[in-house]
């Protein structure tokens, strides 16, 4: 998470798509989200209000 909002490596749960998914990229505004298993095309988020994060990345760990 970033200033409160999902960021890239968090797993969210888009409200809108209602699907489960893990951020990739922020740009412009937008978000790119990937499904977390089954492949499947990503998708993109332009609200990040309607993304709850549901397991945050853990900094920690990627050092």
């Amino acid at each position: 998470m970033k200033d409160g909002k999902a960021w890239v490596g968090d797993e969210v749960h888009d409200q809108d798509a209602d699907r489960t998914g893990m951020v990739t990229d922020v740009s412009g505004g937008i978000y790119f989200v990937r499904p977390l298993t089954g492949g499947g095309a990503e998708w993109t988020q332009n609200d990040p209000d309607r993304l709850t994060v549901v397991v945050p990345l853990n900094d920690g760990q990627l050092r």
